[in-house]
């Protein structure tokens, strides 16, 4: 069975936005599928379960089991948790750049105070530059932090790599401090040749 939340549901379980994420999707209409929901009212809790798929402007989050809550300074933070030997999806633009950063582990967790994400055992990260892979990170733990664009990746025995190490690829950036490129030069001009003739007539 697929649950759909009312509009006043879904604006008090959404996920709070990090602070470099794509500012129009705060806007967005929050969209979850899944096979149950429990709802806490009292406590500010939702607890979704079985094939979850949350959608929200440029956000996507897929998962077995999602669990909101917000504070009571209006807060949220999230956990998402995959089905076993599964990892658990994450995915969204970042504002001003055409650039997404997307993510698995086994467990993600989103803490919308500090503006920071997490991907944990079996941890991956991706940045994309438009359609094009640029960085790519693995380890056991992968933190995210929107607000200064820094990750940290710490390997450890859920590592996907081989002996548990933290791996990256990383692609240059080209530097602002850069000389431009020189314009070509431009053609010299046209030279003014005397004539002997007028009108095609000889002088």
């Amino acid at each position: 069975m697929k649950t759909f939340l009312p509009v006043l549901l879904l604006a008090s379980a959404a996920l709070a936005l990090p602070a470099q994420a794509e500012r129009a999707d705060r806007g967005q209409p929050m969209n979850i599928e899944a096979d149950a929901l429990r709802y806490d009212d009292l406590n500010q809790t939702s607890v979704f379960t079985g094939r979850v798929v949350l959608t929200k402007g440029t956000i996507l989050i897929r998962g077995a089991r999602v669990d909101v809550r917000q504070d009571p300074e209006g807060f949220q933070y999230g956990v998402v948790t995959a089905a076993p030997g599964e990892r658990a999806f994450f995915r969204q633009k970042r504002e001003g750049v055409d650039e997404y950063i997307e993510g698995e582990g086994e467990v993600i967790e989103y803490d919308g105070k500090a503006d920071r994400v997490k991907f944990i055992r079996r941890a991956e990260m991706r940045r994309y530059r438009g359609a094009t892979l640029a960085d790519e990170v693995q380890g056991s733990l992968i933190t995210y932090d929107n607000t200064t664009d820094v990750f940290t990746v710490d390997g450890g025995p859920t590592s996907p790599t081989p002996g548990g190490r933290v791996r990256a690829v990383l692609a240059p950036r080209a530097s602002a401090s850069a000389p431009a490129p020189s314009a070509p030069a431009a053609p010299p001009p046209a030279q003014l040749r005397p004539s002997t003739t007028l009108r095609g007539e000889a002088r």
